[in-house]
């Protein structure tokens, strides 16, 4: 079920403090969303005990390239089919219906606001603990939200530790290393086998992939 907002969903315990609520966050293009983001959000939330995963489909990310960007209602409605057989996965509109370049700082600042008993935790490949810094305003990111760093099989710790406590000594951030579990799947792979006429069966969701194959999506 989408959520037109952030919404505050009843409280309970989540094993930091009575009534505050443990809430995972996937943002991204969702361009299309496929199955490596869902395996992503299951892993962080049974690894790190979270109550629910929220997917944030961005309006217009300012990192990437507008050229192949489906509207943001498609991709809004994709991300909705794909989560809706988990019973843990909401989808919110909130960057969506906001309009204009998405940046996580102002999305982290209105989530909190929105839900004073929630503690909230972004969803992170590993490799984005070298590139935050770079974000609009990392302190208020830092400051609003835990991360949780997917760290793929075969990926350096050391370093990644070192970066970890980096951003704890300038920002105060809490960082939170946990297994990726991820599949190595791309949206830019599968729009590019859309093109080609190749199969995406088995990288996305069924209901997507019948989505996207209905409407003629991605094919340039």
């Amino acid at each position: 079920m989408v959520m037109q907002k952030a919404v505050c969903i009843q409280r309970r315990a989540s094993g930091q403090g009575e009534g505050v609520k443990k809430v995972g966050i996937m943002g991204g293009t969702f361009n299309p969303i496929h199955l490596g983001h869902l395996l992503l959000a299951e892993n962080a939330r049974s690894a790190f005990g979270l109550d629910e995963v929220w997917f944030l489909p961005s309006g217009y990310s300012y990192m990437k390239s507008q050229e192949e960007m489906e509207d943001g209602a498609v991709r809004l409605y994709m991300t909705e089919l794909a989560c809706r057989d988990n019973p843990y996965f909401r989808v919110s509109s909130l960057e969506v219906d906001r309009g204009g370049y998405t940046y996580t700082a102002d999305t982290l600042c209105q989530l909190v606001a929105e839900n004073p008993d929630t503690s909230f935790f972004f969803i992170v490949g590993a490799d984005n603990l070298f590139t935050m810094e770079s974000w609009k305003e990392p302190e208020v990111i830092f400051q609003k939200a835990g991360i949780l760093a997917a760290v793929r099989e075969g990926c350096d710790r050391g370093k990644l530790q070192e970066q970890a406590a980096h951003l704890k000594d300038r920002f105060g951030a809490r960082v939170f290393l946990i297994p990726a579990g991820t599949i190595e799947i791309s949206s830019s792979e599968i729009r590019a086998r859309i093109r080609s006429g190749r199969s995406i069966r088995y990288m996305v969701h069924e209901k997507v992939r019948r989505y996207i194959e209905k409407n003629g999506l991605y094919k340039g």
